[in-house]
């Protein structure tokens, strides 16, 4: 199917909307943008609100975007979801951070560490529940180097002192333990819970163990905002190395708690996911002087350009290191490339997913010869459409926060080849017959971050798009338009 131009794009997007009610209607059409270069991006399109009452929002909560995100992958720390059981098992291991350790013994990414709240702690407080918790886990996991406690919404309802007992705790054993006010009802999406997140790592790792001494070199660095899905860290860390730089660090997939106390002696902190981490970065820019440089390793005509762009805040030794570590890969590239770009080349993409991918992924799918014809986020703030629209063509669909039904509705009319988005979406757009890759985990498969994750993004989008299970389903349009001709027959 051809491009819509930009006149049918806003008439799809006012169709859409004429199923609202009034008011609803006014509130979703500044959520839904037709994309312009020229225009400001900030005016074109609204984002970080409260999802409209009745909708069926695929946003989360600001405890998933503490514990599920940022913190929860910290591999020696041992993260107890305060609360209810069920946030907890929900958000335990559902993201596929890996990482290296003896799950149990000197890692705990995979368990699940409650309070398991009932109606008695409600009504009496968990306080004294939550400081033997902490007396249990010392005893039973010793290796542990910390504890995190992420708040669930009835902490922050019943107002427990969970400052207090961390405070005890942190005396008691002589380990640093975090209270993270996440409550799910605050704020509007995972976002607020990101940035909790981050100011809890501020005041109770960064700055309390700031003077922390350990060899350094000119060339550390460390990695911001890369959860390690998959193993996306690691095929990022190997290209880091080879140009020459140390990665001290890595925030937070098959992170430690250690690397994060040494992160303020870094001369470059390297930003992946700019939503979930650019508040810590901002902060150490300010405090320590450390500069902070957003990277894309999707793909490699992204790879190379954030290659050279980290290569120029250091000498003329990294310089040729990054020129060197693209040499060596094109090669490679070209023959990924030249084996799936004919098989993929002009299908279209349509994508709604979270933090960076809706639009980092769109340089790699451009390598294959695909084109990226709508996008959109889940919590995403202005700055984040302002990085957005440079990346999209003119009159391409832009959606914040889209409803179930509205992005149905796109789908239907735009027909795009494949989808990029997650878990509750995956299975709705598989029964219409569309080809369907979930972008928040990369659908068991991955790493798809640098050289060797692209050679991996490259045969999945394959898979997924010439599978031929796909002949044997019809998407809705085929089968409006089939009906007419059934009926003359």
């Amino acid at each position: 199917m051809a491009a819509l131009t930009r006149e049918e794009t806003e008439a799809l997007i006012q169709e859409v909307l004429e199923v609202y009610p009034e008011k609803a209607q006014k509130d979703r059409k500044k959520h839904l943008a037709v994309n312009d270069h020229e225009a400001n991006a900030k005016k074109c399109i609204t984002s970080n609100r409260k999802s409209l009452p009745g909708v069926m929002t695929i946003r989360g909560c600001a405890y998933a975007g503490s514990k599920g995100v940022v913190w929860g992958p910290i591999k020696d720390m041992i993260h107890i979801s305060h609360g209810p059981v069920g946030c907890g098992q929900y958000s335990r291991a559902g993201r596929r951070n890996y990482y290296v350790g003896v799950t149990g013994v000197n890692a705990f990414g995979e368990m699940n560490f409650t309070s398991d709240f009932q109606e008695r702690d409600i009504v009496f407080g968990g306080d004294k529940k939550l400081a033997k918790l902490i007396g249990e886990i010392e005893q039973l996991f010793p290796l542990n180097k910390g504890i995190s406690v992420q708040s669930e919404c009835p902490i922050g309802l019943i107002g427990d002192d969970i400052e207090a007992v961390s405070k005890k705790a942190t005396a008691e054993y002589g380990k640093t333990v975090v209270p993270v006010r996440c409550e799910g009802f605050r704020g509007v999406s995972q976002s607020l819970g990101h940035h909790i997140a981050n100011d809890a790592i501020r005041d109770w790792v960064i700055d309390s163990r700031a003077n922390k001494e350990y060899p350094t070199t000119p060339y550390d660095v460390a990695i911001i905002g890369d959860y390690n899905i998959g193993g996306d860290a690691w095929s990022s860390r190997i290209l880091l190395e080879e140009m020459g730089l140390r990665v001290v660090a890595q925030w937070s997939g098959d992170g430690t708690l250690a690397e994060m106390e040494n992160t303020p002696k870094v001369k470059l902190n390297l930003l992946h996911c700019y939503r979930s981490m650019n508040y810590i970065s901002r902060h150490m820019e300010e405090k320590y002087g450390i500069p902070w440089v957003e990277y894309n390793f999707f793909g490699p005509t992204k790879i190379e350009e954030s290659l050279r762009r980290i290569a120029t805040y250091f000498d003329d030794s990294i310089k040729e290191g990054a020129e060197r570590v693209i040499a060596k890969y094109k090669p490679m590239m070209d023959a990924v490339i030249g084996k799936y770009r004919p098989r993929l080349e002009g299908k279209r993409v349509m994508l709604y997913v979270g933090g960076l991918r809706p639009r980092h992924v769109i340089g790699a799918y451009e390598d294959l010869g695909m084109e990226v014809v709508g996008t959109g986020y889940e919590f995403a703030h202005n700055d984040d459409y302002e990085r957005t629209v440079k990346e999209m063509g003119n009159a391409t669909l832009l959606y914040d926060d889209v409803t179930g039904f509205e992005f149905e509705e796109f789908v239907k009319r735009v027909k795009p080849d494949l989808i990029g988005s997650g878990i509750k979406e995956k299975y709705i757009f598989q029964k219409m017959g569309i080809p369907f890759r979930q972008m928040h985990s990369w659908d068991y498969s991955g790493p798809y971050h640098g050289y060797d994750g692209f050679a991996i993004f490259a045969r999945d989008m394959d898979m997924t798009l010439n599978n031929p299970c796909w002949k044997t389903l019809t998407p809705p349009w085929k089968k409006e338009a089939a009906a007419p001709l059934a009926a003359a027959a």
